[in-house]
C-alpha cells in the first residue's frame, strides 16, 4: 500500500523552518569562525533526535565536528569523514556516542535486507547495523576506528552510551 505524501503539511513545516532561519539570521554576527574545530574533536553519534550533542557535552558551535547516522555506527562513510576531519582539518580525538532505546536495537540485518529485496527487487549494498547491546556496539565501532589504516590518530578514542531516560553518559571501555 502506497501512502500519499502530505504536501500541505510539508509546506507548513518548511515555512516554520524558514521562519526560524529568519530569526536566526537576524542575530547572526556574520563572523567567520575557523573551519578547524577548536577542540580538535570529532563526535560520531546516532542521528536520534532526542540527543542534543552540543548541549549534552557542553560544546559550542566551532568546538567539534559531529558525524551522525543511524546507530552512530562506524561505516566506510564515517571513516571517510573522520579521515578528512583529521588529515585536512586537524582533529585528533574521537568520541563515539550510542544510546539506549535505539531504533536499531534488535534489528536483524539479514531480515531487513530481505524485506528491502522483496519490496524493491534489489539487495542493498549496505548493512543496517542492527545490534543487541549498545555498549558492545560502541566497542565494535571503537575497534573499527583503531583498525582503520586511513586514520592517523587512532589512539584518542572514547566511547559512551547515552541513557535516554536519565540524560547520563556511561563510559564504555
Amino acid at each position: 500500500m502506497t501512502v500519499e505524501p502530505d504536501t500541505a503539511a510539508f509546506r507548513v513545516e518548511l515555512e516554520s523552518l524558514a521562519a526560524a532561519n529568519t530569526a536566526y539570521a537576524e542575530s547572526f554576527d556574520g563572523q567567520l569562525r575557523p573551519v578547524r574545530p577548536r577542540r580538535e574533536l570529532v563526535i560520531v553519534a546516532c542521528m536520534d533526535s532526542r540527543m542534543d550533542i552540543f548541549s549534552m557535552l557542553g560544546l559550542e558551535v566551532g568546538d567539534a565536528h559531529v558525524i551522525r547516522n543511524a546507530g552512530g555506527i562506524v561505516t566506510d562513510d564515517v571513516i571517510r569523514s573522520l579521515c578528512l576531519s583529521q588529515r585536512l582539518l586537524g582533529t585528533r580525538e574521537i568520541v563515539l556516542i550510542h544510546h539506549t532505546n535505539c531504533g536499531l536495537e534488535g534489528v536483524s540485518d539479514a531480515h531487513f535486507a530481505a524485506e528491502l529485496q522483496a519490496e524493491t527487487g534489489r539487495v542493498p549494498s549496505w548493512l543496517v547495523g542492527g545490534f543487541v547491546d549498545p555498549a558492545e556496539d560502541v566497542r565494535r565501532s571503537m575497534q573499527a576506528i583503531r583498525d582503520s589504516p586511513f586514520l592517523p590518530h587512532r589512539d584518542l578514542v572514547a566511547g559512551f552510551v547515552f541513557h535516554v531516560d536519565t540524560g547520563r553518559l556511561e563510559s564504555v571501555t
